[in-house]
């Protein structure tokens, strides 16, 4: 028979304790008004924070994250530059170009393949004239 209830085992894995803003503020307020030697202690004990949190509160503070606008973390973007945006057109139309060369080098060994299967001549490229296609209608 097992004695012990499920409210006194230990989860198997601890979530980590989250502090909203509103909560970081107030607790600094109060670590603030503390005039009495060992007042921020019990505070601390209370609450069940570590001092590594009030001073990092108060580092967040002092940056102004704590406002009706926190500054957002991660790198700052850059405004896009014009020659940016002009590079990144002309990588794509030449990635554009390259398949279209490739899809008609592939189109070609294909026609090959099948006149060689048909037994058809195909017109020898050097002898039509610019501008004929090579076919008669």
């Amino acid at each position: 028979m097992n004695v012990m209830s499920k409210s006194t085992e230990v989860s198997a894995k601890a979530t980590r304790r989250r502090f909203s803003t509103s909560e970081k503020i107030r607790i600094l307020g109060e670590a603030d008004a503390c005039t009495e030697k060992g007042a921020v202690s019990a505070l601390m004990r209370r609450e069940g924070i570590y001092s590594s949190h009030l001073s990092t509160w108060r580092a967040q503070r002092a940056a102004g994250q704590f406002g009706e606008s926190p500054r957002k973390r991660g790198p700052v973007p850059a405004a896009a530059d014009a020659r940016d945006k002009q590079i990144v057109e002309l990588e794509r139309r030449a990635m554009r170009a390259e398949a279209r060369a490739d899809r008609a080098e592939r189109l070609c060994a294909l026609q090959k393949k099948v006149s060689e299967l048909f037994g058809l001549e195909l017109p020898d490229p050097s002898e039509t004239k610019p501008g004929e296609s090579g076919t008669k209608r």
